[in-house]
């Protein structure tokens, strides 16, 4: 499930930025959010709809190659979304990704393409965390996926380190799910496009190793 990609050259401890210096026999989960589109810059719900990046959302891509550099990454697997916006955010940080459908944003069903106060007119209160998307996925589901991607890369992660390229609330979902937290606790993390957020270990115990980075 996870392709092989050329390793990026190991910097030293003090060009490393957030896991300098890693539990190698665990390894660790990079996850980077695609750079923005113009329906995030407008607050719409972009699941299903592959819309591509903006101008800036290309450069949030570019400048994230050096964020990944400083990680000094061993042996990088890279797997990313199937939508566009992903894909082409992995080429531009200078990532030789395979697509995985399991990283795949958020689904809205009904809400696709609409804001938060467009939904709440509907469903006053509503949040992605805390109320279901009728026709999508609802916070259960969201856990049970987020769980398996986690299982899979984690899996790969005594001998290399892993890059997740995906989306803004399924990254959150991670994130959450990785310290054992419901995925509505994802509501506590901010994670904006283009950002990189390191996920590891400290003496087998899983963390936050670094987040948000941009």
């Amino acid at each position: 499930m996870i392709a092989d990609v050329p390793s990026q050259r190991p910097l030293g401890d003090t060009e490393r930025a957030g896991a300098a210096t890693p539990d190698r026999a665990g390894g660790r989960i990079v996850l980077l959010r695609h750079g923005s589109t113009e329906w995030a810059a407008r607050g719409r719900h972009t699941g299903r709809t592959d819309v591509a990046l903006t101008a800036e959302g290309e450069a949030q891509a570019r400048a994230a190659a050096g964020r990944l550099t400083g990680l000094g990454l061993h042996d990088p697997a890279v797997l990313c979304s199937p939508r566009r916006r992903s894909a082409r955010t992995a080429e531009l940080a200078g990532l030789d990704a395979r697509t995985w459908d399991a990283l795949a944003e958020w689904d809205y069903g009904d809400y696709e393409g609409l804001t938060t106060p467009q939904i709440r007119e509907l469903v006053p209160h509503w949040t992605v965390w805390t109320h279901p998307c009728p026709g999508g996925e609802d916070a259960d589901a969201v856990e049970s996926r987020a769980d398996l991607v986690l299982s899979v890369a984690e899996s790969h992660l005594p001998g290399r380190d892993v890059v997740l390229v995906g989306h803004g609330h399924f990254s959150r979902a991670l994130i959450t799910r990785w310290v054992g937290f419901p995925v509505l606790e994802g509501r506590r993390f901010a994670l904006s496009p283009g950002a990189v957020t390191v996920l590891g270990y400290e003496r087998g115990v899983r963390q936050i190793v670094a987040h948000n980075a941009s």
